[in-house]
């Protein structure tokens, strides 16, 4: 996609989002055979309600149609959250992390896994899990040390609610 073509959609669709109490994260656009395809990832701190993306998705639909932003050629829509293997790129994703087990590549090699605990501008506080049932150590990086980040999919781990109740 274009820069002027994704600033026009950026510019176009940035209320849209905002409206909404969403963020928007990204736009993509990628060919299908014939078909372009336009998908619109969104998210807040709350997290997207699938209601939320189908709403949207029909504002997006109708805003488009009225604007010459994607031309005469056919495409198909997407409207939809930020996957789990999303890499946190920006200070509002690490924020949503909090409490979460990350993979994080570091600047200067190797990688780290932990868990998240507080975010703040400079970096991160985070909680390295114990090895062979030593105690989880604390940590402090900061963001400059970070080359990549993303979230670590944890299937056996309690929730919030579930803790407090």
């Amino acid at each position: 996609m274009s820069t002027t073509q994704s600033d026009r959609l950026r510019g176009l669709l940035e209320p849209l989002v905002a409206a909404k109490g969403l963020d928007l994260e990204e736009i993509e656009m990628s060919r299908a055979g014939k078909r372009r395809m336009l998908r619109i990832i969104v998210d807040s701190d709350e997290g997207v309600e699938l209601d939320a993306c189908a709403e949207l998705s029909r504002e997006v639909s109708d805003k488009l149609d009225e604007t010459d932003v994607m031309g005469e050629d056919e495409y198909v829509l997407e409207v939809s959250s930020p996957g789990a293997d999303r890499p946190l790129t920006e200070h509002r994703h690490y924020v949503r992390a909090i409490g979460r087990l990350v993979k994080f590549q570091l600047v200067e090699g190797g990688e780290l896994i932990a868990r998240i605990l507080e975010a703040d501008d400079e970096g991160l506080d985070l909680e390295v899990p114990g090895v062979k049932g030593r105690k989880a150590t604390a940590r402090r990086i900061a963001f400059t040390d970070i080359a990549k980040a993303r979230v670590e999919i944890e299937f056996n781990r309690k929730d919030k609610k579930e803790e407090e109740a």
